[in-house]
């Protein structure tokens, strides 16, 4: 293998303005909103829509000390370059294991889209379509970057329309005389409606992980604080319409705690309901199974060129430029639970609040700006005191940590533990590796 193909300066800078909003865009609109609305009714009734409004400035608060580190240099590793220059390399050697557990369970959206079909075509079988989803998408981004965006923008498009025609159908039957009235309307409270506000965090989140495409991007510096930004805001608004249908035809006894479906089969004739469930639903999670091969391997090729893994990992297809062994892991892995029904999410559960955890870290990393590449930091159009700078961390941090709070509230004691479990045996691969002497890591941010 070549020096040449064991660097992630040679991923392809392909990826302009539009085709990053294509990939934001069907990060961002996934399951969540399919699932969480219903759950979001009965913690607020029809104040959901409202809810959905604070969890976009939830995430935007999150996302503020990323903006100012994405547009101040190209991060050719996402979040562990953070991590890594920011805090060091045995933490970075942390932040490896964490991210790999925390995103092995990309088979769970080939699932979930093959129990949508199933639910339209019974004869469909679940294993040999979501076996089918998966390796499309695999193929996909193994033939380029490029192509997978231009195909997640046509997806997006469909998708558009689908969540659209619900809108359009839908508010016709609002009464709005009724809905800001009566107590339905912040049904337990406001302390629940900021509640409900934190858990649609994980609907609209997502704009963040765009950072991870920063290698591949045309202009990173220039164009991922916008996409970060506009995305996240515009599908706010468009979450926000939908909310008031799904909380406002139907009496929120009825909807609360019940999926989307339901209303779009009051409203729809049944074949603009197919459409819906085809087009909206299926997409919404093909979407985002597609976006997600796109950038989670980001991490992992830098680490493998740093030492942290085996270089051999790193290689990247010299006409695709696609880091095509750790798609194939991904692949491979995704295919467990499809084939076997290895329970893979419970590790990917376990792991999320450890990687919660970790984005408080990489949220207040942003503050050794000045100190870690003064120079880069000096010119960034960003730049700014260190006193707004440490604000801007703080802001960011306080989300992660309610973010952290929430999610101590949701999982088990048994899945806290684990996660425990998972910290130590990433924090003894991160000290042992780096002691080994093979971990060699190279400078992974640049000027854009």
């Amino acid at each position: 293998m070549s020096e040449q193909t064991v660097s992630t300066t040679q991923l392809k800078r392909v990826l302009g303005k539009k085709e990053l909003y294509g990939i934001a865009f069907g990060h961002i609109i996934g399951s969540g909103v399919f699932a969480l609305l219903g759950v979001g009714i009965a913690m607020t009734g029809r104040a959901v829509s409202i809810a959905m409004l604070l969890s976009v400035i939830i995430v935007l608060m999150q996302a503020l000390p990323l903006i100012l580190i994405s547009g101040t240099v190209r991060l050719r590793g996402g979040f562990y370059t953070i991590v890594g220059f920011m805090w060091g390399e045995k933490f970075a050697g942390f932040y490896v294991l964490v991210y790999f557990c925390a995103n092995i369970s990309l088979a769970m959206y080939a699932l979930s889209a093959a129990d949508y079909l199933q639910g339209i075509f019974a004869e469909i079988p679940i294993t040999l379509t979501a076996f089918l989803v998966l390796t499309i998408f695999y193929v996909v981004n193994i033939l380029g970057i490029e192509g997978a965006a231009k195909f997640e923008i046509v997806m997006d498009l469909i998708m558009a329309v689908a969540l659209t025609a619900f809108i359009v159908f839908g508010l016709p039957h609002v009464n709005f005389a009724e809905y800001f009235a009566g107590d339905d309307f912040i049904a337990n409270g406001p302390i629940s409606l900021l509640s409900c506000g934190v858990l649609l965090t994980w609907a609209t989140a997502g704009g963040s992980d765009m950072i991870m495409l920063s290698a591949e991007a045309k202009n990173p510096t220039k164009d991922l604080p916008q996409v970060i930004v506009v995305a996240t805001l515009a599908v706010a608004v468009f979450y926000s319409l939908i909310s008031i249908v799904a909380a406002g035809v139907l009496p929120v006894e009825q909807v609360a705690d019940q999926p989307l479906t339901l209303v779009a089969a009051t409203i729809f004739p049944r074949s603009v309901y197919l459409f819906f469930v085809i087009a909206g639903a299926l997409l919404a999670l093909t979407t985002t199974l597609n976006a997600s091969f796109a950038w989670v391997t980001k991490p992992i090729l830098q680490a493998s060129v740093d030492g942290w893994l085996p270089k051999k990992l790193a290689y990247i297809h010299p006409k695709f430029k696609t880091p095509i062994p750790i798609l194939t892991i991904f692949y491979v892995i995704g295919l467990l639970p499809i084939f076997f029904g290895f329970n893979i999410a419970l590790i990917a559960d376990m792991t999320v609040l450890l990687n919660n955890i970790l984005f408080i870290f990489i949220c207040y990393g942003v503050v050794f700006m000045p100190k870690r590449i003064p120079e880069l930091w000096a010119k960034s159009k960003f730049h700014c005191s260190n006193t707004k700078l440490h604000i801007a961390a703080l802001i960011g941090g306080f989300s992660a940590v309610i973010s952290v709070i929430l999610l101590l509230t949701e999982l088990s004691y048994k899945e806290i533990t684990g996660t425990f479990i998972i910290s130590i045996i990433a924090a003894i691969f991160g000290y042992f590796r780096h002691k080994s002497g093979k971990v060699h890591m190279e400078i992974s941010y640049e000027e854009d």
